[in-house]
């Protein structure tokens, strides 16, 4: 019998042939730590009734709302299919796992306070208000990476292309969210795992003894009521606004859907996750003033659509690695 892959060790053919393996990938794929998660896409699904009710919809089902032909058959979107499976099969083989990097990390932080204070750890279990809080903390840190990420991709014209496969979807469906190339998915495991490892080293140095955190089906509970709350809505044609005052906290799917609009009103906007707090504070918020009618995909400066620069897998994968490499050097970026 096949031995079972560990957490984070890269499987061998022989692990990939068991079924330990393909119960892993299904895990990657529909667990609860993705947002394919059935109880996740069953909440878009009633969030979407709520939507199709309240619009008063006539002479359309509600299947044929959910689920529009012109989108789910779009090219666009088996497209998201392939980058959806490779991206998987890649977790799977621990190609974004960066778990020693962030106990590094946690250990630097742990001996920098240590040299500080001139003492050590503190001893104990810790409480469940404690660990409760250490969740939020947790996701509110890695909230804060993954804002800056992406922002950073869209202003720096050498990672711009990696994550211009995100960008080039013509529609959204709940697998645009997975559309993804695979260096983008490592600059965000890597930047996220040293802030993360350093917050878990600064909790076991002043508060508790280990880190346990709040999770609901082996998912941190706040990302949980993330997806839970619509997070499948951002990336689909479902208009779901919060209104004024919650799109300044937290980012609403319509929002994440105008981040995604050809109109020049929409660059470069509503880069957050979770919270809008940082788009906020930060000055790349959008809040629409009511339902807007979006074009998806690339556009120029003047929002003129751009040809469709990946209209395959293959050219997801590697036209990326051609473009950042011009932005590199000096006489491609003149001319650009």
């Amino acid at each position: 019998m096949a031995r079972a892959t560990r957490a984070g060790e890269n499987p061998s053919l022989r692990d990939v042939l068991a079924p330990e393996w393909w119960i892993a990938l299904l895990q990657a794929s529909f667990g609860a730590n993705s947002r394919l998660a059935t109880v996740y896409l069953l909440s878009a699904v009633a969030m979407g009734y709520v939507v199709f009710r309240a619009g008063g919809r006539r002479g359309e089902g509600f299947l044929a709302f959910l689920l529009p032909r012109r989108i789910y058959l779009h090219p666009s979107h088996l497209t998201d299919l392939k980058l959806f499976a490779a991206g998987r099969v890649l977790t799977v083989f621990g190609a974004f796992n960066f778990s020693a990097l962030a106990a590094l990390s946690a250990a630097g932080a742990m001996t920098l306070m240590a040299r500080a204070t001139g003492g050590g750890a503190r001893a104990g279990e810790g409480t469940w208000l404690e660990f409760l809080c250490i969740t939020v903390i947790a996701a509110i840190v890695a909230d804060f990476c993954t804002y800056w990420v992406h922002r950073l991709h869209h202003e720096t014209p050498s990672l711009w292309p990696f994550h211009k496969v995100h960008h080039s979807a013509e529609v959204l469906t709940p697998i645009t969210a997975y559309r993804k190339h695979p260096v983008y998915d490592v600059v965000s495991a890597v930047a996220k795992a040293v802030p993360i490892g350093a917050l878990q080293g600064l909790v076991l140095f002043l508060l508790v003894g280990r880190i346990e955190y709040v999770t609901l089906g082996g998912a941190n509970f706040v990302y949980v009521l993330f997806n839970v709350l619509g997070s499948n809505l951002r990336h689909s044609h479902i208009w779901l606004d919060f209104g004024p005052v919650l799109d300044r906290v937290f980012v609403s799917p319509a929002q994440h859907q105008i981040h995604h609009s050809r109109a020049p009103a929409h660059f470069n906007k509503n880069y957050g996750e979770i919270f809008a707090l940082w788009d906020w504070a930060f000055g790349s918020l959008y809040v629409p003033k009511g339902r807007e009618t979006l074009d998806i995909g690339l556009a120029d400066a003047t929002g003129r659509a751009l040809p469709q620069p990946h209209p395959n897998f293959t050219q997801a994968i590697l036209e990326p690695f051609r473009e950042s490499w011009a932005a590199l050097r000096p006489r491609e970026r003149v001319r650009a």
